[in-house]
């Protein structure tokens, strides 16, 4: 967990300012709907104030805008003067008490809304402002969770706030596709417009920063009755991008609805085609879904890692052998798909923390040894953590079982099960798989194809360092083809995942697996483009 006291000041008051190309762009696309009032629920030091002035605005037009810190007010206040904006008013102060009030009301009040609302997690927010947050979720009946950001509550009160018809163009957080705490916000989204586009880049727009950010453009329903066209995203590489016109790329993106609105928006980024063939593979009756074949269960939580886990070096000096079981929980502790005595030697050999401390006796029965090993941890304060403190003895971790099959909760190109054959413990960077029906090593092996790679893509999240991670609700919703007759050599894949390329291990796996099923190797062939398109995305790179 990260806290208050270890972010910048950058970071806590949300400070990531909008490039001027990109605002003028966005500003051009709302401008060209002529509207005679706009919203800016957070406008800094007046880019897009520099963006309306910039794109010949109207003198004229209704100009609300919204500031948090006086200093970056009144450099707003200052640029609508030079600028001429005599219908313009910068208010400094909370925009979301003022947006609370707004839609108590049911206000429709704007023609437009620009802008870049603030990236302040709901953690590092204050008191009040996190009310005020939680509230806007209230008044729009909408589900709230805690892991939300300042951008989503700014975003659902100017959509309420827009008139019909109105437009919406915004530069906001990239993880809105994929995050599960802002799903309340792409459902809300999918009902109010007509339709939403995301202009998606291959780099980092803010310097400084692993923030991605994505520029949305979206039109409010004119009646709420209207279809939904639903969402289109259009990947772009530098800013050549900003030499069509807006309206052009908005029209021409092509939006697909249905789940996707409903649910995350990755499949956006594919094409038609390439969703049809993975409906298509993923309808075959040896095709499931993962919480249908198998149960996912966190690792252990241990409250206090670097004191449970340690290497063999540790066990040695004070003498912890009879409380030392093998253990993984990172890509370097196995990077085939077989954790095994082998692996867990060679760890140990690597000076890695592959053991697991289990101690449950009372400290007075346990040898000196053990009880000195336990004071160097309440010498450092283990013992008042909130998951050591929580029990009795702080020392004697809950929840210590393993399972035959285990998967690290982060992956780099694409998650793996890894058959546990030693039965190795696994803390809670990773999780314990249980397959109902189908033999643990078999799992492992069908688990490891294009199909299931394309859906830990689209259902998994990311952040700016492009690692995909997935909890268990996620992970339930994948999907794996297990056919009936097929054999796998788990030596030879392991050893093929160690010593080769992930890609040509996915392309033999798929021609073998979804080959047994009827399928041709041309199919498997695009399920492994797909994928490589997708994991480009994630981890910017050229595809």
């Amino acid at each position: 967990m990260k806290f208050k006291a270890d972010q910048t000041t950058q970071k806590l008051r949300g400070g990531y300012y909008t490039p001027q190309n990109l605002a003028d762009y966005v500003t051009q696309w709302v401008l060209s709907n002529k509207p005679t009032s706009i919203l800016e629920p957070s406008c800094g030091d007046g880019t897009f104030i520099q963006a309306l002035y910039n794109n010949n605005c109207d003198s004229n037009i209704a100009i609300n805008a919204f500031e948090l810190f006086d200093s970056e007010a009144d450099k707003s206040r200052k640029k609508c003067q030079n600028f001429n904006f005599s219908n313009s008013e910068v208010i400094e102060g909370d925009f979301l008490v003022w947006a609370n009030n707004a839609i108590k009301k049911d206000s429709e009040l704007f023609d437009a809304v620009i802008g870049n609302p603030p990236f302040i997690r709901y953690q590092f927010l204050e008191s009040e402002f996190q009310e005020q947050a939680e509230l806007v979720f209230k008044q729009l009946n909408l589900k709230f969770t805690k892991h939300t950001n300042a951008w989503v509550p700014f975003i659902l009160s100017s959509i309420k706030m827009l008139k019909s018809g109105g437009r919406f163009g915004m530069v906001i957080p990239s993880e809105i596709i994929h995050v599960m705490h802002a799903q309340s916000l792409r459902t809300y989204l999918g009902e109010q417009c007509s339709k939403l586009v995301i202009i998606d880049p291959q780099e980092i727009w803010f310097e400084d920063t692993l923030q991605g950010a994505v520029i949305l453009l979206a039109e409010k329903k004119i009646n709420p009755e209207e279809m939904s066209q639903g969402v289109g995203i259009t990947r772009v590489k530098g800013f050549e991008f900003l030499k069509q016109d807006p309206e052009e790329l908005f029209n021409s993106t092509i939006g697909i609805n249905g789940e996707t609105v409903s649910g995350k928006w990755t499949k956006a980024l594919l094409e038609p085609q390439e969703l049809e063939l993975i409906d298509r593979i993923k309808s075959h009756q040896s095709v499931f879904k993962f919480t249908d074949v198998a149960d996912v269960d966190v690792g252990i939580v241990t409250g206090a890692n670097k004191f449970f886990l340690v290497e063999k070096s540790v066990v040695d000096e004070f003498k912890l052998h009879n409380y030392a079981h093998p253990m993984f929980g990172k890509s370097q502790h196995c990077k085939g798909i077989i954790y095994d005595d082998t692996q867990h030697k060679e760890n140990e050999e690597n000076g890695l923390p592959t053991n697991f401390l289990y101690i449950e006796d009372q400290f007075d029965e346990l040898p000196k040894n053990v009880q000195d090993y336990i004071k160097t941890g309440e010498d450092e304060g283990l013992h008042t953590r909130y998951k050591c403190r929580i029990r009795k003895p702080w020392y004697k971790v809950p929840s210590v079982y393993s399972r035959s099959l285990g998967m690290l909760k982060r992956s780099h190109d694409t998650p793996r099960l890894i058959f546990n054959e030693t039965e190795a413990f696994t803390t809670d960077t990773a999780y314990r798989i249980t397959s109902h029906d189908t033999d643990a090593s078999k799992f492992a092996c069908c688990f490891l194809n294009p199909l299931t790679a394309i859906f830990a893509e689209l259902e998994g999240r990311y952040y700016g360092g492009g690692v995909l991670e997935l909890v268990p609700s996620e992970i339930e919703k994948l999907y794996i083809p297990i056919p009936d007759n097929i054999e796998f050599d788990i030596h030879n894949i392991n050893e093929s995942i160690k010593s080769g390329s992930i890609v040509d291990v996915l392309r033999t796996q798929g021609h073998h697996i979804l080959g047994s099923l009827g399928f041709t190797t041309d199919d498997s062939d695009q399920l492994l483009e797909i994928w490589h398109k997708l994991k480009s995305r994630r981890q910017r790179k050229d595809h």
